[in-house]
């Protein structure tokens, strides 16, 4: 199965910023944990800061085949009606993961306006959000 682990703005920066909140796992360590649960997954990782490069990655994922898609949208989660149109355009589902509780934080994090588009959200359990995302994914009814 060929999934599209994709993350958002400031993401890069997991392990160094605001630990307390993302935690001391970097980007790189969520990855390689991947692949080593699920040695049956194909994976492509990719992450930007840029809103467009995103829609350009999920339109990309949708023309590839691409059988599912783990997306962190970081800040764009709460602002981005394009990135919610791009998620509701293609054809592989998307589930939408965090690794803070966005519902326990600032007021203005607590709406996604991916969720309403995306088969699932993950939110608050740290880099095993990943996880348990790919494990739907995998088992996931085509």
């Amino acid at each position: 199965m060929n999934l599209l682990v994709l993350n958002g703005p400031n993401l890069n920066l997991l392990g160094t910023r605001d630990p307390d909140t993302y935690g001391a796992t970097t980007l790189a360590e969520i990855e390689a944990e991947l692949e080593a649960a699920f040695p049956s997954a194909d994976f492509a990782f990719a992450q930007d800061n840029a809103e467009g490069a995103l829609i350009d990655r999920l339109h990309a994922a949708h023309e590839q085949g691409v059988d599912g898609i783990v997306f962190n949208p970081g800040g764009y989660t709460h602002t981005s009606v394009a990135l919610r149109d791009a998620v509701d355009a293609i054809a592989p589902p998307v589930v939408e993961v965090h690794l803070s509780n966005v519902h326990a934080r600032e007021d203005f994090r607590r709406t996604s306006r991916l969720a309403p588009v995306c088969v699932g959200q993950i939110s608050g359990l740290g880099p095993s959000g990943y996880a348990l995302a790919v494990r739907y994914l995998l088992g996931a009814p085509a």
